[in-house]
């Protein structure tokens, strides 16, 4: 009890800025994760937006490797993780597009190769590169830059989605009517490829790279549950991100743990708690 009362105390005292930085942090993110979580998890793309996740540590890599030889002097490893994000999710994209029976192959591929350069760039690095940083993140080194950043993406993606609601919609439940309609359901797979992908950069400073798949479906996965539509999936999956992101925070205090590791698995076990709800919700119905 007395350590919960000293994260409340932290969380609004001078003295601990990382822990109030963690806090904004989890509130931002959790627009991302309810928001693209959603999408992702409607148009069955998890597999995708994990091959992405994954992939960014090659950038990450290269762009250390180039910043500490001093072939690209003060070169931002978020920059390197863009680049490769993208790219990532351009030949995914266009993978899953053009060619459906080889698209696992090409989602491994991608996975295992960004991965394979970024641990072997920072294997050449001088000096010690600790891939574990970038894999589980940190939220509590995050800066107030990084604050900003993710603050500058959320209102991109509420504009985008505010703008572009009725087509996402409607590519995401039925991609064929859409078409029918007009809708160029390709450009939009892309575009979400695209935003998805420069979310994740951003928001494995908040889980890591590994983790940042679950938060992507776990809190849209339990909003599912219960949503009526794409618009109240996406709110209800925001408040649950931000109560486990929060939650999870507190409890790394407690615990002395890691806040991204209690993050996904508090995530995680309610999840699976709603899940075993509604099938024993179901059985009851049918008897």
């Amino acid at each position: 009890m007395d350590n919960l009362t000293g994260f409340f105390s932290a969380l609004v005292s001078p003295d601990f800025p990382f822990v109030r930085n963690a806090f904004f942090a989890g509130a931002l993110s959790s627009i991302l994760f309810g928001l693209l979580g959603s999408v992702v998890t409607v148009k069955r793309i998890a597999s995708l937006a994990g091959a992405i996740s994954h992939a960014v540590l090659g950038g990450i890599g290269i762009a250390l490797y180039l910043s500490a030889t001093g072939k690209v002097p003060s070169l931002s490893p978020m920059v390197g993780a863009i680049v490769f994000a993208l790219l990532s999710a351009l030949l995914i994209g266009t993978a899953s597009l053009k060619s459906k029976q080889r698209e696992d192959t090409v989602i491994q591929a991608i996975w295992a190769i960004g991965m394979s350069i970024g641990v072997l760039f920072m294997a050449k690095t001088p000096g010690y590169s600790d891939p574990s940083s970038y894999l589980f993140g940190n939220i509590l080194l995050i800066s107030t830059q990084d604050l900003w950043l993710l603050l500058s993406l959320d209102v991109v993606v509420i504009l985008l989605i505010w703008r572009y609601y009725e087509q996402i919609e409607a590519t995401a439940f039925d991609e064929e009517f859409a078409q029918v309609r007009g809708i160029p359901t390709r450009m939009v797979f892309l575009v979400i490829l695209a935003v998805t992908a420069i979310a994740v950069v951003l928001l494995q400073t908040f889980v890591g790279i590994v983790m940042v798949i679950a938060m992507l479906t776990l809190p849209a996965g339990t909003a599912g549950f219960g949503a009526r539509n794409l618009a109240s999936m996406m709110v209800a999956s925001t408040i649950y991100s931000f109560i486990f992101s929060t939650a999870g925070l507190g409890a790394g205090w407690v615990l002395d743990a890691p806040v991204g590791a209690m993050v996904v698995v508090i995530a995680g076990l309610f999840y699976l708690s709603v899940l075993l709800a509604n099938v024993l919700r179901k059985r009851r119905r049918r008897a």
